[in-house]
């Protein structure tokens, strides 16, 4: 199984694992579980950008988790509009795909705010210094106060145009396997894969405030799901 597809699997087995408040009340015997109407949101992660062809400018493919989690039969795909490049600053359109009939909300955003594309271009060219790839990560460092309240504003207006909903936030895999201390590119993978830990234990946090405040959103940890 190719990396995307490991991080699209271990998203989908969870979040069906958690789709499991479907059913409220007793039902007749005969009656078929209800479906749950599922709305996506986030940005390349979500979109499913490099599993497959691309089926619009958002960069979206077949391969996606929200298109996976489409096949699962009972949840039934009500919108998409995960999109490349999104940034939990600027998802007010996004947001509005929400109605009170949502019940499933999946959410992967916040790399694009901390420009962590950069930062990994900086990273891994041969041609650049370990000191650019420190510098890089602790820029995008600075910037995770800022992102945290982008954040917690996102979930609050998650949770507002679909109040009914289960809001399931992830965080991001770590990009790279941890190397021998003694291979020379494994000051630059702790360099990218503690910036992706930073990121992630700032998405849990605004996650936790958000739950405190009694709206349903989780966290899932997908570190260990995805690796070149």
């Amino acid at each position: 199984m190719s990396a995307r597809g490991r991080f699209s699997s271990v998203l989908v087995t969870i979040v069906v694992a958690l789709a499991g408040f479907v059913t409220v009340g007793a039902l007749p015997a005969a009656a078929s579980p209800p479906t749950i109407q599922y709305v996506a949101l986030g940005d390349s992660y979500a979109a499913g950008q490099g599993g497959g062809d691309y089926l619009n400018p958002c960069l979206q493919t077949l391969g996606s988790y929200p298109e996976s989690l489409d096949d699962e039969g009972r949840i039934q795909l009500q919108a998409n509009p995960t999109c490349t490049g999104a940034k939990a600053s600027n998802m007010a359109a996004q947001v509005m795909e929400l109605t009170d009939d949502t019940r499933l909300v999946t959410l992967t955003v916040g790399a694009a705010d901390l420009g962590l594309s950069a930062v990994l271009a900086v990273c891994t060219d041969p041609t650049r210094p370990l000191a650019d790839c420190i510098a890089a990560v602790r820029a995008a460092g600075d910037l995770l106060p800022m992102l945290y309240i982008d954040l917690t504003k996102l979930y609050a207006d998650v949770a507002g145009e679909a109040p009914q909903a289960r809001v399931v936030v992830t965080g991001y895999p770590h990009l790279f396997e941890p190397l021998p201390p003694n291979d020379p590119r494994a000051a630059v993978v702790a360099a990218v894969n503690s910036a992706t830990d930073a990121l992630n234990s700032t998405i849990e946090q605004a996650v936790s405030v958000t739950n405190d405040a009694d709206v349903n959103i989780h966290y899932v940890d997908v570190t260990g799901s995805w690796h070149f």
